[in-house]
Order: structure tokens, then sequence, then C-alpha cells
């Protein structure tokens, strides 16, 4: 054999055992999150791996109607949303399988995640007090039912409650401390409002930062976002229930659609997800939390201080949001 012919088919067979194998069959996710966050993670693992990961982004809602009409001709593998109610009623619908994952279950904590391991949280987001420390000394704060209290009339500022955020908070106050008396809280906050409520969390920052209201309820990513491009926003966070039921927390997730035709691989996706730099650069790149306990906050999270938050397992946001609804409706909450 001529010596180089020899060498160019080693070099050959050099190349294609250290490039990685590429799948006949792109992975493909439904996702509620948007395609500024996802897209590079998913870059990334084609690169490592070789396998497309497809993505179409949309409301959850559409979404899921979506899966549920394709039946078995959906193209979906995984379903990716930024609230665990969005995940519960995926589940109801029949539209995610179970998985057995010891290395879902090592990553993700139990309550961040659905006992029959349907899906699993991918980063946690934090909903709690934003407040002006021109204005209110942060240790006259306390909890979200002390926002009903008189002494916040006229100074409390609100996002609507057509955004499910809002909607799983007041689903697990009804958790934590039954219908009545989160029904007597929400009425209060209603009672306080220093304008009408907002279409969403950076305006509700905004207005605490010119002066319109005092205090807020929000998530946490939206003040990051912020203090990204604008450092000295002067608006601070305080850490709600600590020592009461802790700060309620809600997730981004995915699961595994039941119709994928490859949902090994599809679970083999998420296991990366919910481990080592996948986590961190899924939390980081919106100013979250990995759902991993074991992996490193963001710089500008990590100054926000560390929190007790609710371990009441988010599958209640999903049970009980319809009573939420319905509680929010009779107590004016718009």
């Amino acid at each position: 054999m001529n010596p180089a012919g020899a060498l160019a088919r080693v070099a050959l067979l050099l190349t294609l055992v250290a490039a990685p194998a590429l799948s006949a069959d792109p992975l493909v996710v439904y996702s509620a999150r948007n395609e500024q966050l996802i897209k590079p993670l998913f870059d990334r693992y084609t690169r490592e791996t070789g396998i497309e990961v497809r993505f179409t982004t949309a409301d959850a809602a559409v979404l899921i109607e979506r899966i549920a009409a394709e039946g078995r001709n959906s193209p979906a593998d995984i379903l990716m949303t930024v609230d665990a109610g969005e995940l519960w009623r995926a589940t109801e619908r029949g539209l995610l399988r179970p998985l057995q994952s010891r290395v879902l279950a090592d990553n993700i904590p139990a309550h961040l995640r659905d006992p029959e391991g349907r899906w699993f949280g991918l980063s946690m987001r934090a909903r709690t007090l934003a407040y002006d420390p021109r204005k209110v000394d942060a240790a006259s704060l306390s909890t979200y039912e002390a926002l009903a209290e008189p002494r916040w009339k006229g100074k409390l500022c609100l996002r609507t409650s057509k955004k499910v955020y809002n909607q799983s908070l007041v689903a697990m106050l009804i958790a934590q401390q039954g219908e009545a008396r989160t029904e007597q809280v929400v009425r209060g906050w209603i009672a306080n409002l220093a304008a009408p409520v907002f279409a969403n969390d950076t305006q509700l920052l905004e207005a605490i930062a010119a002066g319109q209201c005092e205090v807020g309820i929000v998530n946490t990513y939206y003040l990051g976002r912020i203090l990204k491009d604008r450092p000295e926003f002067p608006v601070k966070l305080y850490w709600a229930n600590q020592g009461s039921g802790g700060v309620h927390v809600n997730i981004s997730g995915a699961g595994v659609v039941t119709t994928s035709r490859q949902p090994a691989a599809a679970q083999r996706f998420l296991e990366w997800l919910s481990a080592g730099e996948a986590q961190r650069f899924f939390a980081a790149v919106n100013a979250e939390y990995p759902a991993n306990p074991a992996v490193g906050l963001d710089p500008l999270v990590a100054g926000w201080g560390t929190f007790e938050s609710s371990q009441i397992n988010l599958g209640k946001a999903g049970t009980l949001q319809p009573q939420a609804v319905r509680l929010m409706d009779r107590a004016g909450y718009r």
C-alpha cells in the first residue's frame, strides 16, 4: 500500500472516531422559554454530542394545545415551560411521560420535580418583595401576608393576576394557609394598591424606582436584567417569609413528551441540562438560580444573599391554580 495513502486512511479513521456521532433524528423542543435564553445552550449540546436540537417557541398554553392536537404525529420530544403549573397541566392531559433517572433524581431536589418523574425544574425563580430603600426601612418588611396590612395602603404595586407567576404564588399561599386566609390577604393587597396592576414585573420595578409606589412582588431575575445595564437602579430585594414558610419559588423546567420517538435521547438531554456547566449557564443567562444546588450562582445573583425557600412541591402550583384564579377574581384582583 502507498504509505501516503495509508496515512490518509488512518487520519480519516481517527477523525471519524474522535467526532461525535451525528443523530439521524434531531431532538425537537417545544419551548415557552425565549430563544435567546436557550439557543446558545442547545448549540453547545450539539457541539458536544453531535445531536442537533431544533426548537419552536410560543406560550406554554399554545404549545400544550399543539402537542395534544398533533397526537402521535407530534415531532416534539421535550416540552419546556417557565412555570411548574404549566408542566402540571401537561401531565394532567397525559402529554409527559414518567422517567426513571437516577441522574435527575440526584441533581434536582424533590420539591422542584414531579413526584412521578414527569417534569423536572432546570432553573429556580424566586418571587419575593422589591422595595425602594429611599422610602422603606427593610426592617419594616416581613411577609407576603403583611403587605395586606393598612400601613401599606397606597404604597403597594402588583403585576396583573392574569400572569401565571401570580397565580402560582396565590396557589402556594393557599397550600400553606388555606383558602379563607389567602383571600383575606389578596383583598388586603388590592385595598393597598398605589396604582392599577402592571402588565409585567419590569414596569412594576420602574414604578418603584420612580416613586409611584414603595414595595411590590416580583421575580428576582427581572431586577437582575435591569441591574446588568443599570447597576445603580434604586430598588432592592427583601426575602419574604423567612422562618414562616420561605420565599415562593417557581421553576423553568421540562419533561419528555409521551409520544416522543426517541425518549432515551430526550432523557439524556434533560440529564445534561441538570448538571455542571449547562446548569450554570441555563440559570445565569437570565439571572436565575440553578435548580441543582451543587452548581454555583452567577455573581450578580449571589450578591442578593441566601434565603429560605418554600419546600412545598411545586405540583401544588398546578393543582391549586384554578382555585387561585377564582379566588383572585372574587377579591377584585385583575
